[in-house]
């Protein structure tokens, strides 16, 4: 049907530079079967929400140490999912992993951006700039981004898009993370959140 669209769920735990990619690839028309519905923070300093509220998109902050529990925080984050009608969840930057209870609920409707080209340095315990001071220490010559789907296994859900990054001989894991997030990250999340979304009104 006509000017359907996907509703987006965003869920985000610091600064929200991927958040602002997707709200600048709505705002340009990339990301035109979906539209940012919601945005949940596990923490509630994250100047992601700031981002969120600039643009007009509803927010909410949901606490694991006020909930007591990982079910009672995994549920209060479905119950506001299920209330704006969300079709699509992205993870953008979010530090709480999710349970198999949670992922098996939305197969196929959780994506997330990993900043390596998976299966390479992914998995527990690499995130955020472990991921490029592995990839420095390793030695490799080439890295970059993967979207992908989010099942029970850390990074381990189906590839959608990914995104290759050359690195640099003078290259730190601060540099490199910022061409990354620039090159690929900024680029493949929202054009995977276009393409799941596109699916998803076409179902």
């Amino acid at each position: 049907m006509p000017g359907k669209k996907a509703k987006i769920a965003v869920l985000v735990s610091g600064g929200g530079t991927n958040l602002q990619a997707l709200i600048d690839a709505e705002a340009k028309g990339v990301i035109k079967s979906g539209e940012i519905a919601l945005v949940i923070s596990n923490n509630p300093g994250a100047y992601a929400l700031e981002r969120a509220q600039k643009a007009g998109i509803e927010t909410a902050v949901v606490l694991k140490k006020e909930l007591g529990s990982a079910e009672a925080f995994e549920q209060r984050i479905k119950d506001l999912l299920s209330e704006h009608g969300i079709d699509l969840i992205i993870l953008a930057g979010f530090m709480s992993i999710l349970s198999e209870n949670f992922t098996k609920a939305y197969p196929r409707r959780i994506i997330n951006v990993h900043p390596s080209l998976i299966p390479s340095f992914c998995g527990k315990g690499f995130y955020g700039l472990h991921v490029h001071e592995a990839a420095l220490a390793y030695g490799v010559k080439v890295t970059g981004a993967t979207v992908h789907f989010v099942n029970e296994v850390p990074d381990g859900g189906e590839i959608i898009m990914q995104k290759a990054v050359a690195i640099r001989e003078n290259d730190t894991p601060e540099t490199l993370q910022k061409r990354v997030m620039r090159l690929a990250e900024w680029k493949i999340l929202p054009a995977s959140a276009e393409k799941v979304c596109a699916e998803i009104i076409s179902d």
